[in-house]
């Protein structure tokens, strides 16, 4: 809805939601809880690194099938998140944002350079018209 009706108030709606966020904490918290092992603890704060996470001891954790699934919705959680925060921002600074939130919901930092690039760019464009026209009027 984001990608294909943008201003429509149906996504409007959807979007103010906290209900597909509800949804995706609780799947998470679900995983998260059936993920947990004797062990995990010490794989996220092994005290023979200063409590530090190795990264043998973090395939160890994924290599786990319900910690991948925490994991993945974990992930999912949080690129739809950028995503809605890309989609309001777009709508209040007037700025195209479908390239933007295609990246959020695939690799949510990449998506939220594109949209940080996309406002400098169309605000660069909009400060030379309001020059040119300006100057015209001058």
């Amino acid at each position: 809805m984001m990608i294909g009706f943008p201003k429509s108030q149906l996504t409007k709606r959807l979007i103010a939601s906290p209900i597909p966020d509800l949804v995706l904490s609780i799947m998470y918290l679900y995983l998260l809880s059936q993920s947990w092992e004797p062990d995990t603890l010490r794989l996220i704060m092994n005290p023979d690194n200063n409590y530090l996470p190795t990264l043998s001891g973090i395939v160890l954790l994924f290599s786990r099938v319900t910690t991948v699934a925490s994991a993945w919705v974990h992930l999912l959680a949080v690129d739809l998140f950028a995503a809605k925060q890309v989609y309001i921002d777009s709508l209040a600074c007037n700025v195209p944002a479908r390239h933007s939130i295609i990246l959020c919901l695939m690799c949510c930092p990449v998506g939220i350079l594109a949209h940080t690039l996309t406002k400098i760019i169309m605000q660069a464009k909009r400060s030379a018209s309001a020059k040119d026209v300006a100057g015209s009027l001058a």
